[in-house]
């Protein structure tokens, strides 16, 4: 039997309570975002793709993510798709108590993160550098730009690492067996850089590889592969199509 989470919600208990600044600040991006497809233009589709890939493809919020690693598929999971679909999608983000700002709490799931003050401020504060970008890009591109850089851009990427809660658990295949419901999905893989690779990462999830195969592209890996070279990133781990650790590196699982 599980150790119950202080971020559990009984099922039943779910959706009666709305998180209203969260819910209101969806509604205003989702809107925002439609807004931004009556102001085509190539330009704002390219800046949009290539801030998609700097938030999404460096970047993840680690206390939500160990907590659902820790209790996966169970009802301390706090997106478990046992609870439906939408709640493993956005259900869980819109209902109930906001916690992913809450530093303290957050801390007992990623306490490496938590000592560097840095992160804590991130976490704490993480709306003022996106309120930044926004009076930036209103004020060298103006409103089209803002409906596309600010307002597609966070909508599209929160849907695609969304995706890795709900459809990775839901669609897929398996080339691992694991304790939990974790599928591998390509075309999620592809909306974020690698993610999709989802059961191979929770058999190994100190491995900084998820697609195994050499068909499973996984260009978060490649990029984590050229900071190596490089010697900005160390002790990397990884592990093959097999599961086992590569020659030379520390234990990946």
């Amino acid at each position: 039997m599980s150790v119950e989470s202080p971020l559990h919600v009984k099922r039943e208990h779910r959706y009666s309570t709305i998180n209203w600044i969260t819910f209101t600040a969806m509604a205003a991006f989702h809107v925002g975002a439609v807004a931004a497809l009556f102001y085509f233009s190539w330009t704002a589709v390219f800046l949009t793709a290539f801030f998609y890939w700097v938030s999404i493809g460096l970047g993840i919020g680690m206390g939500y993510h160990r907590l659902h690693h820790q209790h996966s598929d169970t009802d301390n999971d706090p997106h478990t798709p046992h609870h439906g679909g939408f709640w493993a999608h956005m259900g869980w983000i819109l209902f109930g108590e906001g916690h992913h700002n809450d530093t303290k709490l957050m801390s007992k799931y990623a306490p490496d993160l938590a000592v560097d003050p840095f992160y804590v401020w991130l976490n704490t504060y993480h709306w003022v550098p996106l309120t930044v970008f926004g009076f930036a890009t209103l004020a060298l591109g103006g409103w089209p730009m803002v409906f596309w850089l600010v307002f597609f851009r966070v909508t599209a990427g929160l849907h695609a690492t969304w995706l890795v809660n709900s459809a990775t658990h839901m669609w897929g295949s398996r080339r691992f067996q694991t304790k939990d419901d974790s599928k591998n999905s390509w075309w999620v893989a592809i909306l974020t850089f690698g993610e999709g690779w989802h059961n191979n990462h929770h058999a190994h999830p100190t491995s900084a590889r998820h697609g195994l195969a050499w068909y499973e592209f996984d260009l978060t890996w490649l990029q984590i592969k050229a900071l190596e070279t490089f010697g900005v990133a160390q002790r990397v781990r990884s592990v093959d199509v097999d599961g086992r650790q590569k020659p030379g590196e520390r234990r990946a699982a």
